[in-house]
């Protein structure tokens, strides 16, 4: 979008450390959508329109427009888990709704600092910049969404950071010094500093929803030569030992 791409979208193949669950692998196939001059609403309303079309042509469904909001704090208070299964409250086979208003920052307890909840590129909601500046951090709400259909996160996005001194704000609530994000992002703040479009996206996770549509347990079960539980590639037998003579080429070593 800074480029001065309007918008765009891909099918992209993407190679990922996951965890190893029903629902992930190492090696997935996503949907990716950014859009320039786009609020919330209109990146959701896209989507409902692509997800209701879907639905009618695979299973005949006709979806209800638009999908309900459910606040994030309310899901945690409610269900304890921000993408829950409501089928057996709305006593429906397909339960399909927005997560809104997340959290721009958790608290990790462990290592007790801030960190961003999806990424600290996602933009805070307009009325929380105060929050922001007086290092409320815990108030600050992001422009963030998920779309939850029976119990799985199958979307998500953000509206994007397009200001510059609320980027490095952000990155200094996130504890960064300015060397910090200069020498890591410097290139994103250059390029923010020329003027960038207000924009959005989400993306998709298509083995994830093409599972859920055919009431697969498991991705494995919709991805040809998919990864076992290892991570590994039974039909091409990968990953496969490297020599030294090919670690050596690269000047690479291994140490135990």
């Amino acid at each position: 979008m800074i480029g001065g791409i309007e918008k765009y979208y891909q099918i992209a193949r993407c190679f990922r450390d996951e965890d190893l669950r029903a629902d992930r692998q190492p090696e997935f196939t996503q949907l990716d959508i950014e859009m320039s001059f786009v609020t919330e609403e209109d990146v959701m309303r896209v989507m409902e329109g692509l997800v209701a079309h879907i639905f009618k042509k695979v299973h005949n469904v006709d979806l209800k427009l638009p999908f309900p909001r459910v606040p994030y704090r309310e899901a945690m208070a409610k269900y304890q888990s921000d993408k829950p299964d409501l089928r057996k409250e709305w006593n429906t086979e397909w339960a399909i709704f927005w997560v809104v208003d997340f959290p721009l920052f958790e608290h990790n307890a462990e290592e007790d600092r801030w960190q961003a909840m999806h990424h600290p590129f996602t933009q805070p909601k307009a009325e929380h910049l105060g929050l922001l500046e007086k290092k409320e951090l815990g108030k600050v709400h992001a422009r963030a969404y998920d779309l939850v259909l029976n119990g799985s996160e199958i979307a998500g996005g953000s509206i994007r950071n397009h200001d510059l001194g609320v980027q490095r704000a952000v990155f200094e609530a996130l504890g960064l010094t300015k060397e910090d994000y200069e020498e890591k992002f410097g290139f994103l703040l250059s390029a923010l500093s020329y003027g960038a479009p207000p924009h959005g996206g989400i993306a998709f996770g298509l083995d994830r929803l093409v599972a859920l549509m055919n009431h697969e347990e498991s991705i494995r079960d919709v991805i040809a030569f998919p990864k076992n539980k290892d991570a590994k590639d039974l039909m091409l037998d990968a990953p496969s030992t490297v020599r030294k003579d090919q670690l050596d080429m690269l000047g690479l070593g291994l140490k135990q």
